[in-house]
């Protein structure tokens, strides 16, 4: 099966096409990881996955969902994120970090930050937009989380550009009602925040970013934004796709249509073709078939919470048992 053999993109070599979504475990401490984040990120390693993404990571305390989410804002950070990074490698899976900000979803923040000051809902706080200044500042907090994720060792990074956070937040009308630069071009927060982040990569090490290829709320964007935004992300330089879709409103039922296996791969595959990048496709992709069938659209699949259920997803479906763990091979 082509999920089972190995990909490479500049120098990132995966040893197979299985990659770990990121998934927030609401878990940290002062957004530092413990050991709830080494045993779980670990034991995907040693169930097969490929291509790991640590979950949102955050570049400010009040960038995060929760109190208890992860965050790369200070150096005293790095050497905890660095202990995961180097078990996940001793069991031989590679590691990217989706770094991110909430922005107006940020729950626990006193007052939370948006490209406007438009809640996310009834439930949720009313956000302060930043000024123009501050939104530079912010770029350069990415920048700086992906230099303390680099000394941590990771062998990519993500930039978290979808699900309703920040990022999103500036790429959509819905939410970015904004005068000035930022306002007048939809792509251009998500733009200067990859070029920040090059600037720390190494060469060779290959960026990716997260982002909603359309949204389903209400008088949300289509597909063709989701199109425009890709080619603006890579024209700044990402170098591959993680395609998703939604998390910026309570989905329309009527615009999100079907939801079962493989739902959002056609996305994928459109802005595979349209823009011409590698991509990662996702979308309820828990049966081996479906996760090989996306492969026609996509270049990676990633696996959310089948792995939440089976950590072993990956030796447990590789018929010729190649990524059963030495220790492990009795029980194959």
């Amino acid at each position: 099966m082509k999920i089972f053999e190995p990909y490479k993109i500049k120098n990132l070599e995966l040893k197979n096409k299985v990659v770990m979504a990121p998934m927030c475990q609401y878990s940290a401490t002062d957004g530092y990881p413990n050991d709830w984040h080494h045993v779980h990120y670990t034991t995907r390693a040693v169930g097969g996955v490929g291509f790991i993404v640590i979950e949102m990571t955050n570049v400010e305390p009040d960038g995060r969902i929760t109190d208890n989410c992860l965050g790369l804002w200070e150096d005293g950070q790095i050497e905890a994120f660095k202990g995961i990074v180097d078990s996940v490698h001793a069991h031989g899976a590679k590691v990217s970090i989706q770094i991110a900000h909430a922005g107006r979803k940020a729950t626990d923040a006193e007052t939370p930050v948006s490209a406007s000051d438009i809640r996310y809902s009834d439930k949720y706080k009313t956000p302060r937009a930043l000024s123009t200044k501050e939104v530079y500042e912010m770029i350069e907090k990415f920048g700086q989380s992906a230099r303390r994720a680099i000394e941590a060792g990771v062998d990519s990074i993500e930039i978290h550009g979808a699900h309703g956070y920040l990022i999103h937040q500036f790429s959509s009308k819905r939410t970015n009602n904004r005068t000035d630069e930022f306002g007048e071009d939809l792509s251009l927060f998500g733009r200067k925040v990859i070029e920040r982040v090059k600037e720390e990569i190494p060469e060779g090490m290959p960026l990716a970013i997260r982002m909603s290829a359309k949204e389903y709320a209400t008088d949300g964007y289509d597909l063709s934004h989701g199109v425009y935004l890709a080619e603006q992300f890579k024209n700044a330089g990402v170098d591959f796709i993680h395609v998703s879709a939604g998390g910026e409103g309570q989905p329309d039922k009527a615009r999100l249509g079907t939801v079962g296996p493989g739902y959002m791969v056609p996305f994928a595959k459109e802005i595979r073709e349209k823009v011409d990048i590698p991509v990662i496709a996702v979308g309820i992709l828990d049966d081996v078939k479906d996760a090989e069938a996306a492969l026609e659209s996509a270049d990676l699949v990633a696996l959310g919470r089948v792995l939440l259920r089976d950590p072993y997803w990956v030796a447990n479906h590789d018929d010729k048992h190649r990524f059963v763990a030495k220790q492990y091979e009795r029980g194959y």
